[in-house]
């Protein structure tokens, strides 16, 4: 099994404290759990290094959790364990997620020294109750000072996280947001909506609702973060995600054009070879993991119906949308001729549009891409 070209995932699931909206696989750890956590991961990424010799990766993202808050020599072995068992392209992005407040100057200074040479703040916003409210353990000042010292380190590629629709937020906190975070011009601003999952605190809370922004307000605020991001020089290239020219990240862009991906850790996706599998995302199954191939030998490979499902849904994100072109060299079909009902009425209602033999979202279809993109399924 082997692939020309692949990107690298890895989680690190350990955070301080749970946030409040947060429904990804992290949580707190005794140093015993995390040692043995970091010692099978190591082990993980020597099996499929191995395994996908000749692969080249195109870029590694270290996310989580909050792989800032265990101890610094953790992500350096990482770093070299990679190195030892995967090629890497010349000019490969080496990403890692880090929280305000769980960074100093000597744990950035061994991070740059391993190589990563981008790192993605969750500051999400600088007002103080908003950041209480999401349940975040950092205040906006912390963030400043996290982000003073990555820069003076030498990081000349960061990306802020950015929410909105969150309780008790208002038109005016939300641009003030966007214009402080904008005005430290950062590479990169991903600006994500706030979405209450099933189990989280907020799901649990009866008196949420009426703490949130209204419908119309978060339209309002959607459309404000293009505009206030204009102005301070950045593109929208992907639905919630902008940059300074140049500074897309190759690590998404790679996920949405499909290219292949090798996830490392407890909960992990992977996709190989048309085949979609995840790692056991309970600890005590991951750590007693011998064959970390099994799951991949377990997975049922992708159809081609799936295939151009996931080619739609995730080329539509991006602001350059889908060439017809890649789609019949991909398919071996037209791409008008299978969705033609369904193109010709979304550029009738306005929510789709095309250019030069790509078709991509309006402004207007953005807003209700997820209606859209369900027409898409075969």
């Amino acid at each position: 099994m082997k692939t020309k070209k692949m990107e690298l995932y890895v989680h690190i699931p350990f955070c301080i404290q749970k946030c409040n909206y947060c429904d990804f696989c992290s949580f707190q750890a005794s140093k015993e759990t995390i040692d043995a956590y970091m010692k099978q991961l190591y082990r993980e990424i020597g099996f499929w290094g191995k395994r996908l010799s000749g692969t080249m990766l195109s870029s590694i993202f270290i996310g989580g959790g909050t792989p800032s808050c265990i101890d610094a020599e953790y992500i350096c072995c990482l770093c070299e364990c990679i190195k030892e068992y995967f090629a890497w392209e010349p000019k490969i992005e080496i990403t890692m997620e880090a929280n305000p407040g769980t960074v100093d100057q000597q744990k950035l200074q061994k991070y740059y020294q391993a190589g990563i040479q981008r790192l993605s703040f969750g500051l999400q916003s600088t007002k103080e109750e908003e950041l209480r409210y999401l349940g975040r353990i950092h205040t906006y000042e912390d963030f400043l000072n996290s982000y003073e010292l990555a820069r003076m380190t030498g990081f000349e590629n960061i990306n802020i996280d950015l929410m909105s629709g969150i309780p008790k937020q208002t038109m005016t906190s939300y641009e003030e947001t966007l214009r402080a975070a904008a005005s430290l011009k950062p590479e990169h601003i991903s600006a994500y909506s706030l979405i209450v999952e099933d189990g989280t605190p907020f799901a649990q809370n009866p008196k949420l609702e009426q703490d949130l922004p209204s419908e119309e307000d978060e339209v309002q605020m959607y459309a404000m973060t293009g505009e206030i991001l204009g102005e301070y020089g950045y593109e929208k290239y992907e639905i919630s995600n902008y940059s300074l020219p140049g500074k897309e990240c190759r690590h998404n862009l790679g996920y949405w054009s499909g290219i292949p991906y090798l996830g490392a850790g407890l909960n992990a996706s992977s996709y190989l070879d048309q085949k979609r599998f995840d790692n056991p995302s309970k600890m005590k199954d991951y750590l007693e993991l011998m064959t970390f191939e099994k799951p991949w030998q377990q997975a049922e490979e992708l159809s081609i119906e799936a295939q151009i499902e996931e080619f739609m849904f995730l080329g539509l994100r991006k602001t350059e949308g889908v060439s017809k072109q890649e789609f019949k060299e991909k398919f071996h079909q037209s791409l008008d001729t299978l969705y033609q009902d369904v193109i010709e009425n979304a550029i009738k209602q306005g929510w789709m549009k095309e250019k030069n033999q790509r078709l991509s979202l309006t402004e207007q279809g953005i807003l209700i891409s997820n209606q859209i993109l369900c027409e898409f399924l075969l």
